[in-house]
């Protein structure tokens, strides 16, 4: 399985990147994960729009959802230059855009909840509701006797260490240092994204929507004061292997 981090940005895009969006790829299956701001542009620099295979996204707010409009544009002209034959599928929660993700022929919605199991191509997809302002969800993905998980947006809760036990890869949202105060803005702060890690027994942790204050290094610093694994933080186009 091959992770590819589109974007990794909270809120809104460092200048030339992304807001949240990662591509999943295993046998010729892709699989984009969250579509937001910037990732549109950015995913045609590693593959062309008309080979991804479905889109998932965790909830809808534009950081992690905003590119979906230009996404329908794009398989729209791709059908009409007859380069796409398919509807693309886009997996999320019933919520306030689900019904814009039927796009006329080109793009249509298929809803998931908490206790929903996807199989998509190669990969076996679970959820677990997070603690946000809006409804969101946590992924974990099993592909073979490889699994990778990723938080979304999220406070702090006890069960998702259960839900991401012995993961070969984490991301982990890292919205705040670790003298933030992440549950009432519904994020996690450094120090709980360590704790996260280290509770589920994860072999990488990989620090994302990250903010756009402060020296990122100590994100860094603060959650290896938890966790005691590997540990990165995301970067544009950042490829992991699993």
């Amino acid at each position: 399985m091959k992770i590819t981090i589109i974007g990794h940005w909270g809120g809104f895009p460092k200048a030339n990147e992304a807001t949240s969006g990662y591509l999943i790829e295993h046998d010729n299956y892709k699989l984009l994960l969250e579509c937001g701001s910037g990732v549109v542009s950015s995913l045609q620099k590693i593959t062309d729009i008309k080979n991804l295979d479905a889109v998932l996204i965790t909830h809808y707010h534009y950081d992690h959802c905003c590119d979906i409009g230009p996404l329908q544009y794009a398989i729209q002209i791709k059908t009409q230059l007859k380069e796409i034959n398919a509807p693309l599928p886009i997996y999320a929660p019933t919520g306030e855009f689900f019904n814009l993700l039927k796009w006329e022929n080109y793009t249509y919605g298929i809803s998931f909840e908490e206790n929903s199991n996807l199989t998509l191509g190669p990969f076996e997809i679970s959820f677990i509701k997070n603690i946000h302002p809006v409804e969101a969800y946590s992924v974990r993905i099993k592909c073979g006797d490889k699994v990778f998980s990723f938080t979304s947006d999220t406070s702090y809760f006890e069960n998702l260490a259960e839900f991401f036990s012995n993961s070969d890869l984490l991301i982990c949202e890292c919205s705040f240092y670790s003298d933030m105060d992440g549950l009432k803005a519904g994020h996690l702060n450094s120090s709980q994204a360590g704790m996260l890690a280290e509770k589920a027994n994860v072999k990488k942790l990989i620090l994302t929507h990250l903010p756009h204050f402060g020296d990122l290094n100590n994100l860094l610093t603060e959650a290896k004061e938890f966790y005691k694994g590997e540990i990165e933080l995301a970067s544009y186009m950042m490829e992991i292997d699993i």
